[in-house]
């Protein structure tokens, strides 16, 4: 927004809360009363050593320092590592250091560079600010115009830039959140990024992706690195201060996720405490009648504001924009932190609980269903009207670095999850092609205890004209699910009408503990070296793990081992990237991602057998061009995952293939001044293989759209001061729901338009945001992994934040 850009970080709490939340938060004052002094001057900074040229320019351009210099001055010449709180200018000398370089002053304020003096004396001023090393979590700037990052994490690579990094990244900020009002990582994947779809609505009852078409699970977003580890059905997003993907397989940057996915990974980066002390609360209504109240505090004390805490909280109640539902949304998140001259340390605890009232499910075609009928009024909820869910989950992730030497940091993370759940839901079944449907009924309860941790060395060191930057990575994964269900009556339906009330079926059987019924251990140790030569123009990397999975299955009432499976494998890992022009990075790679190997079915002749792991196959390559406000990438890429299936002869085995080819387009950045943009567009061929089946061989995988695409502008308004306005259009091609593609699923658009007014009332900064998703109103349906989605309606929803 123009001359009044705020960046509010998004946390409610109930209306009829905030009271007791305010007072609550006021009974703290060991962590409001550490307001530590401003330091407008001096930024943490964690930078690692490049070619020097280059990061000198884009420090001064992040900076705001006015930096001009002859280019072969810098030819062959490589920075200094950054890392610690330092005013502008001090850091630049920093980056200088050892470079035959020195910075000098010129007589209208701006910088140039000079030859050394020949002692190679360097001297800082006392005046300037006391080094201190940046916290554990030090992010990669915003990218102009806010919207995205210029970096993401590369696993156990770490941080990368976009234009070093040989894969497609994306780092969606805070600030992004905010202005669009998401409510979940789902509502922002599906308005912003074309690769990326969400299965099913709003009022599901959980929330599952798609990326580059194939399925990634709510246990495969990462939580500050480490999987498994946050909210099973649906992921909040208030916490987060960046929602980063990494499109493709990646089973040596993390290790495999507990649910398998190879199109991508998410992750979930946490707030932390500015050295701006920050209190801001937010108010927020959402259509029909969700109220909420947010709070979101931070602070930093000690010397050299060494200590932080950022705490968030959450509380949401009322009815949905879907007929009779319903849901009730507390959360709350605290983020500790402390940034030592070498240790970094870390700990963010969050706990959330969602109880919705009257869940709405994907539909399986059924019997005499020959095409699929017209989407019915996205408002109406035609499942069970009695059903609902009810999860608790706890969450810890803690983090460390130490630096062992200047060249040399061991690292570790450490984090436990306890999720607790209970539903009545059905699945509804369509019959026929007039709509009607029969629903499932069941009930579900379970519990989830998992534990997660990772232990590592990162390091670099010279070979002549090679650079080597290093990583070996150990991590291990620990899940014990237990869970207890039962499916009983079938109750009759039609899309075009809310189902009536009727009697739940007694389900008092599944009352009581519940028995454990699955174990899996996930283990692995990786290495990876990254070489670069010519001032990083030239980076290859090279890296292989060896992964262990382990899993025991055990029968829901006996609590017998019905099958046990222990298996390695070998993952490795290629990719070069080249710089022809310092704005300009091609690359490729080869990687794999692994999944579970499936237990045959009990009908087959193996039944019960475990299948050994799935290993999926990447081939990219790709181009990213930064025009310097505004960025372009483009990607190709071949994915080859294999498929199980029961053979003429009735034996279970992974023969089959989904082969996934497509064309990723990417655009973002400000292009003028007070214009954000955020676009691009997905091709997808997806094409079964080896199926076994000559009525699906060759023809599309199901769910999975050829064409999408996501158009995204942002304008800050030149006739108003402090108002910006918002456009999303978000389009899904035609997809197929069968794997004979006899059912065919039509295309889709979406519009989504918003407005923001920043303003001043006695001296505090406001801002005032609306929202309208789905604009349009159109009711339609989506598609993934053979089931059918109704859209989300037509949802308005206004905000109202200010600080304090």
């Amino acid at each position: 927004m123009p001359v009044r850009t705020l960046r509010p970080r998004s946390l409610s709490l109930a209306i009829h809360a905030a009271a007791m939340t305010l007072a609550l938060a006021g009974a703290a004052p060991a962590l409001l009363a550490a307001e530590a002094p401003a330091a407008s001057s001096a930024r943490s900074y964690d930078i690692a050593p490049g070619p020097l040229g280059r990061t000198l320019s884009a420090f001064a351009s992040d900076n705001g320092v006015s930096l001009a210099f002859d280019p072969a001055l810098t030819e062959g010449r490589r920075s200094a590592a950054l890392r610690g709180r330092y005013a502008p200018v001090e850091a630049l000398h920093r980056l200088l250091l050892g470079s035959g370089l020195e910075l000098q002053q010129r007589s209208d304020g701006s910088y140039t560079l000079v030859p050394a003096a020949t002692d190679g004396a360097l001297e800082l001023q006392s005046s300037l600010i006391t080094a201190q090393a940046a916290g554990a979590e030090t992010l990669p700037a915003e990218y102009a115009g806010g919207q995205v990052a210029r970096g993401a994490r590369l696993g156990m690579l770490g941080n990368a830039d976009v234009m070093d990094a040989p894969f497609s990244i994306t780092s969606y900020t805070a600030r992004t959140i905010e202005q669009q009002q998401a409510r979940s990582v789902a509502d922002l994947l599906q308005a912003n990024d074309p690769s990326v779809r969400v299965v099913g609505g709003r009022g599901d009852l959980v929330d599952s992706y798609t990326i580059r078409g194939f399925s990634v699970q709510n246990a495969d977003v990462a939580f500050n690195g480490l999987y498994g580890l946050l909210p099973f059905w649906r992921v909040p997003i208030e916490f987060a201060e960046r929602v980063e993907v990494l499109k493709g397989p990646n089973a040596l940057l993390g290790g495999i996720s507990p649910g398998g996915s190879v199109g991508g990974t998410i992750n979930l980066v946490p707030k932390r405490a500015d050295d701006q002390p920050l209190t801001r609360v937010s108010v927020d209504w959402t259509q029909r009648g969700q109220l909420g109240t947010h709070l979101d505090i931070g602070r930093r004390f000690g010397e050299n504001n060494a200590f932080g805490v950022r705490f968030n909280g959450v509380y949401r109640n009322g009815d949905t924009a879907v007929d009779h539902q319903g849901r009730e949304f507390p959360m709350l998140s605290l983020g500790l932190d402390f940034r030592g001259e070498r240790l970094r340390l870390s700990s963010d605890l969050l706990y959330q609980k969602e109880n919705l009232e009257g869940v709405v499910r994907p539909l399986l075609t059924g019997p005499g269903t020959t095409h699929i009928p017209h989407a019915p009024d996205s408002k109406t909820r035609f499942g069970l009207r009695d059903s609902y869910l009810d999860q608790e989950d706890y969450s810890m992730v803690n983090r460390g670095e130490y630096d062992l030497a200047d060249n040399l940091t061991a690292f570790a993370s450490i984090g436990g999850r306890q999720s607790n759940y209970e539903t009545i839901a059905a699945n509804s079944i369509l019959i026929g092609n007039q709509g009607d449907i029969v629903n499932s009924l069941a009930r579900q309860r379970g519990d989830r205890r998992t534990y997660s941790a990772e232990v590592g060395l990162r390091g670099n060191f010279d070979t002549g004209p090679l650079r080597h930057d290093w990583t070996l990575s150990a991590n291990r994964l620990h899940e014990r699910l237990g869970m207890v269900y039962a499916f009983t009556g079938m109750q009759p339906g039609n899309l075009y009408r809310t189902s009536p009330h009727t009697p739940l079926p007694d389900f008092s059987s599944l009352d009581g503990s519940i028995p454990k019924t699955n174990e899996t251990d996930l283990g692995g140790v990786a290495l990876a070296d990254r070489l670069s030569l010519l001032e990083d123009r030239v980076q290859v990397t090279l890296g292989v793990r060896r992964q262990q999975i382990e899993s025991r299955n055990y029968d829901q009432t006996s609590g017998a081992r019905t099958s046990h499976d222990k298996r390695h494998v070998w993952t490795p890992m290629a990719s070069v990237l080249v710089k022809p022009l310092q704005d300009l990075s091609l690359y490729a790679n080869y990687i794999q991602g692994l999944s579970q190997g499936e237990a045959a079915p009990m009908t087959a002749a193996n039944a019960g057998q475990v299948l050994a792991p799935y290993k999926a196959e990447q081939y990219e390559i790709g181009a990213k061009y930064d025009l310097g406000g505004f960025t372009t990438t483009l990607a190709l890429f071949e994915i080859r995952k294999p498929n199980a299936y029961t053979d003429a002869s009735n034996v279970f085995r992974a023969d089959g293939e989904q082969r996934n080819r497509g064309m990723e387009l990417s655009l973002y950045g400000e292009p003028l001044d007070g214009v954000r943009v955020m676009a691009g567009a997905t091709y997808i061929k997806p094409e079964q293989n080896k199926t076994g089946d000559p009525a699906s061989e060759g023809k599309d995988a199901p769910g999975v759209a050829r064409r999408q695409a996501n158009l995204g502008v942002s304008w800050d308004t030149p006739f108003v001061d402090g108002l910006t306005l918002d456009s999303r259009w978000i389009y899904t091609g035609s997809a197929y729901l069968d794997s004979a593609n006899a059912l065919d699923v039509p295309h889709w658009n979406r519009v989504d338009l918003g407005a923001a007014y920043a303003f001043q009332v006695a001296g505090k900064p406001l801002v005032a945001r609306a929202n309208l998703e789905n604009a349009l109103g159109k009711d339609y349906w989506t598609a993934a992994n053979g089931y059918l989605s109704i859209s989300s309606p037509r949802t308005l929803s206004l905000s109202l934040t200010a600080d304090f």
